[in-house]
């Protein structure tokens, strides 16, 4: 039987990190369900920098159809867990069923992909034990996300800690998901 992924997203998704990751998991012959707050189209956004500027820019992106909403999700039924950032992770930490999804894949110490703000979901667990004496990346912005959840902060914009791989951006994608897919194999 083939591997399923589950992907928690929300509106104002990357679109580079929800599409790449998404379209990688089929190619690799796997099945990919999109879950969000709830079962809808989704609106996702373009990330990018601009002279000038000390953040990025923002312009609306793809729309993306999420599959499922949290609340029906099962998460006993997947393989993999990836959390896409952008400003998604902001709004869904709060979302009630949220926690029970992320602590099952880290209680079965399942593999769990999260990039750039997607570290931010791991707000939302009341037991930050999963994060201690861990080490993670993240967008540089979200470092105090990290070191609030008790890792480590690591500098390099990819890192493999046991089964959980984090990503500083869009721009690490292609070695983000060859060590996620290592730890489905």
């Amino acid at each position: 039987m083939s591997k399923r992924i589950l992907v928690v997203t929300g509106d104002a998704a990357e679109v580079l990190e929800v599409y790449y990751p998404y379209y990688r998991v089929l190619e690799e012959g796997y099945e990919a369900i999109i879950a969000a707050p709830a079962k809808k189209v989704l609106h996702t956004v373009v990330h990018d920098f601009a002279e000038g500027w000390d953040t990025y820019t923002e312009k609306p992106a793809h729309l993306l159809p999420a599959h499922a909403a949290f609340a029906d999700v099962d998460p006993a039924r997947y393989d993999g867990l990836l959390i896409p950032g952008g400003r998604a992770p902001e709004y869904i930490r709060g979302n009630e069923d949220l926690p029970r999804i992320l602590s099952h894949f880290l209680e079965a110490d399942k593999p769990v992909g999260a990039i750039c703000h997607g570290v931010q979901v791991f707000a939302s667990l009341q037991d930050t034990t999963y994060f201690k004496g861990r080490t993670m990346t993240a967008y540089n912005a979200c470092r105090m996300d990290v070191e609030r959840l008790g890792a480590s902060y690591a500098k390099e914009t990819l890192h493999v800690d046991g089964k959980l791989v984090s990503g500083h951006a869009w721009p690490d994608l292609p070695g983000f998901m060859r060590e996620f897919l290592k730890l489905l194999a």
